[in-house]
């Protein structure tokens, strides 16, 4: 049984598992799975033929691989937080605030299903 019994666990996977759905689609928007560690992401380069390429093409492309690596790190975070909230109800971990062991807001885990703590502690 869910230590927090107040929440719908099942309510809440589902909003997980279909977030996890879009984050891992909009992953494949501008990565792919790291060939060496299938638990990675990587951002993928942009496909340019350097020899034809000006250096200003050059340049625009480097751009727009520093911006697809920015975005799929936050991607990869956004992912590892969901699998990690995921666990949690597979542990009937899941809505107990990590900081302080106390429910988690419905509200807030409404606003952020992924969420480890509850507000009184979001800065901490």
């Amino acid at each position: 049984m869910n230590k927090n019994t107040s929440i719908d666990i099942t309510h809440f996977k589902e909003k997980l598992e279909a977030e996890k759905k879009l984050v891992e689609g909009d992953l494949r928007g501008v990565g792919r799975v790291n060939p060496q560690n299938s638990r990675d992401w990587e951002a993928t380069p942009p496909s340019i033929a350097a020899m034809s390429a000006d250096k200003t093409e050059i340049a625009e492309q480097m751009e727009e691989f520093e911006e697809r690596s920015s975005v799929e790190v936050e991607l990869e975070n956004k992912l590892r937080s969901i699998k990690r909230a995921l666990d949690k109800i597979k542990n009937n971990t899941y809505g107990i605030c990590e900081k302080g062991g106390e429910q988690i807001e419905k509200a807030r885990l409404e606003a952020n299903p992924a969420a480890t703590t509850c507000i009184k502690h979001l800065n901490d």
